[in-house]
């Protein structure tokens, strides 16, 4: 988790990239290096532990020719010197594409066809600081102002409240749930 450092970036791409990999490679789990991404991404816009993009991140994967495992570039949640090694890369990456803005049956089309998706949040409102269970729904939530990444790993219906999006998240400093959280669809 990402703790005091603004690292959620980081894990949202990751967490993209690695979600490819299991749907195309189901033998092949593996876990990427958040630290990786901190430490050797500033050159492409990204700020380590002061926060960072998505897309910066995957610029970096592509050029850099890949991005370390877990293992070989663990992470401490401090940015630190770039070490990344050539010969412990854990993924590499073609080429990525952004998502038009309120399209939601893309993002369920992407969701349904490649795996997690790699999106950002507004998650400046106490009532995301402190969400514990049930379809989270925060209508002055911005679709400008987007503070957080998560990740969008699945959909569904709620009798109560509708369709929803599930979304793995990972800054839950303050969470008091687990890490996986029910959005409704609620996209301007």
């Amino acid at each position: 988790m990402d703790g005091d450092c603004g690292s959620c970036w980081a894990f949202s791409a990751n967490g993209a990239i690695e979600g490819a990999i299991a749907r195309n490679n189901a033998a092949s789990i593996v876990s990427l290096s958040e630290q990786n991404l901190l430490d050797c991404s500033t050159k492409y816009g990204n700020y380590g532990c002061d926060g960072g993009l998505m897309d910066n991140a995957f610029e970096y994967v592509k050029d850099n020719h890949g991005v370390d495992t877990e293992n070989s570039y663990p992470y401490t949640g401090q940015t630190s010197q770039c070490n990344f090694n050539n010969k412990t890369v854990g993924a590499t990456l073609k080429g990525f594409k952004d998502l038009p803005i309120g399209n939601e049956e893309q993002l369920k089309n992407a969701v349904a066809t490649i795996g997690p998706i790699s999106v950002g949040i507004d998650a400046s409102h106490l009532s995301f600081q402190f969400y514990s269970a049930g379809v989270y729904l925060e209508k002055r939530c911005s679709h400008k102002y987007l503070d957080h990444a998560v990740l969008v790993v699945g959909y569904g219906t709620d009798k109560m409240h509708g369709d929803y999006w599930l979304v793995k998240n990972v800054r839950c400093t303050y969470c008091t749930t687990s890490v996986f959280l029910l959005f409704t669809f609620y996209i301007r």
